[in-house]
């Protein structure tokens, strides 16, 4: 059931009008059931792996909670990965692996291994795997308590809002709101209100602008022989949109549902084109998936607490686990190292960007100088994202030979640029889409901030103005109808 669906049109004003009238200790029940049903109408057959990983993290919890020895802990938190882990391999890199040992046998003569699995990638399977695993590690680090109560702790790995897609949530903050379900009234207008606003939001962000450029990148990358620089560039910057529009879209949603039932989620994204480097970036972008691995990566490989040398080490190997997190090939990996490398590089240079601003006096103070920061991050992420969005090293390698060789600047002008799925009046639809984007941007970035909460705080005219447009620019230019079928959240895959 996708957030921009008719289903759901229909699904989450149910949801809500049965859980706000419900009685409190029914309400944890009516939202698991909802949020399995929810998660069912993509494919029934798969609701038996989130129970699966549901039932082993809740019983692990209990189990090492009672354990006195610390070796005995470890064991059955080892027992707990080892298991959700193992059935994360099956679903989501058996092919990989397979694919690629028989690359690595066929050089040596021997015969392919054939896949003895025919199976699909559950939606949301490293979304809620990676809840259920830091829950196991937060108990077993006694940062939190083992959650008894078998329906709240089944709640708290299937909410619906965040289930295929996150935040992925820490169990100190979700479990500790789903166990106030059953003692106070949690939802108020304030919260309706700003949740309403931030649905609409992703809601404009996913149809508007993700799903419209959409058409223009997938045309670019499905006729790579055709571009030359200029494209390239395009189709590079257009992806940097499309994928912060679409998942940030989600993420929104995402909260926005949460909220109206009083709900908090944390927060995902926080304006990451704005950053001022890479490592600021990560600060902003998917910032629940990068604390998960900062916290249960990076800092258990020793951070940066044992000498430069190992910190980098540390960097790498969590962005390349990152890289993989993502999907199950190459372009990924490399990605995720490619950022890794930007870490590294930003660490080292530092003593040589000092210096470059003595000898030019340029004030690091000033706007000028953080819009050139801006800027670079800006142009090192997109060209990241090119490996990201090509999935193969081969793909990355063909759209990079075409964007440096073929020098094509004529094509801005002779309407070139017009053959690849976007007309004027298209074009002119996203352009102003992503004024307002870049408008809601800004203030996210000066007042600190989502908007919903933002549009809660202006009175009733200017709020339900706001509104209003969103609804009607969700329907009259959101991209969907019979003959689209792009419409499927890109982090849905992952």
């Amino acid at each position: 059931m996708l957030f921009n669906s008719i289903p759901f049109l229909i699904f989450f004003p149910i949801v809500v009008t049965l859980y706000m009238v419900l009685p409190k200790k029914v309400k944890p029940v009516w939202l698991l059931i909802s949020s399995y049903y929810f998660y069912m109408s993509w494919n029934y057959k798969y609701a038996g792996l989130i129970l699966f990983t549901t039932v082993v993290t809740y019983v692990l919890g209990i189990v090492i909670s009672r354990q006195k020895e610390k070796s005995r802990k470890k064991l059955f938190l080892i027992l707990g990965l080892v298991l959700n882990f193992a059935v994360l391999f099956l679903f989501k890199y058996f092919d990989f692996f397979l694919d690629n040992l028989n690359a690595v046998l066929g050089t040596v003569g021997v015969s392919a291994v054939s896949n003895p699995f025919d199976l699909l990638l559950p939606v949301g399977i490293s979304f809620y795997t990676f809840q259920a695993v830091g829950y196991c590690i937060d108990v077993y680090r006694e940062d939190v308590e083992p959650e008894k109560n078998f329906i709240k702790y089944a709640l708290f790995v299937s909410f619906f809002p965040q289930l295929v897609a996150g935040p992925i949530e820490r169990s100190k903050n979700l479990i500790a709101q789903i166990n106030d379900v059953t003692k106070k009234n949690m939802c108020s207008y304030e919260k309706a209100v700003s949740g309403f606003g931030m649905m609409l939001w992703g809601l404009f962000m996913k149809m508007v602008i993700a799903d419209r450029v959409a058409i223009f990148v997938d045309e670019i990358y499905d006729n790579l022989y055709r571009i030359g620089t200029v494209e390239g560039i395009v189709g590079a910057a257009g992806f940097s949109l499309q994928i912060y529009a679409d998942f940030a879209g989600y993420s929104a949603i995402a909260i926005g549902a949460a909220r109206v039932m009083g709900f908090e989620l944390m927060e995902n994204f926080n304006t990451p084109y704005f950053a001022t480097s890479v490592s600021d970036f990560w600060h902003r972008w998917h910032i629940s998936l990068s604390t998960w691995f900062r916290d249960y990566v990076y800092i258990p490989l020793g951070g940066n607490r044992k000498g430069k040398a190992r910190k980098y080490l540390n960097l790498i190997i969590t962005f390349l686990v990152s890289g993989l997190w993502h999907g199950a090939a190459w372009g990924y990996v490399i990605w995720g190292a490619i950022h890794g490398v930007y870490q590294v590089l930003g660490d080292l240079l530092k003593p040589v960007r000092a210096k470059i601003c003595n000898v030019l006096n340029l004030r690091k103070e000033t706007t000028g100088y953080k819009i050139g920061q801006i800027l670079i991050t800006d142009i090192l992420v997109g060209f990241a994202w090119i490996f990201f969005r090509s999935k193969t090293l081969r793909t990355a390698g063909y759209y990079l030979y075409k964007m440096f060789t073929n020098f094509n600047p004529w094509v801005i002008s002779d309407e070139s640029l017009m053959s690849w799925g976007l007309d004027y009046r298209e074009i002119f639809i996203l352009l102003t889409a992503v004024l307002v984007l870049l408008a809601v941007s800004f203030i996210r970035y000066k007042k600190g901030i989502d908007v919903g909460t933002f549009l809660y705080r202006q009175d009733m005219i200017f709020r339900w103005a706001v509104f209003i447009f969103l609804i009607v620019s969700i329907i009259v230019f959101g991209e969907y109808g019979i003959n689209f079928d792009s419409n499927k959240f890109i982090y849905f895959d992952f």
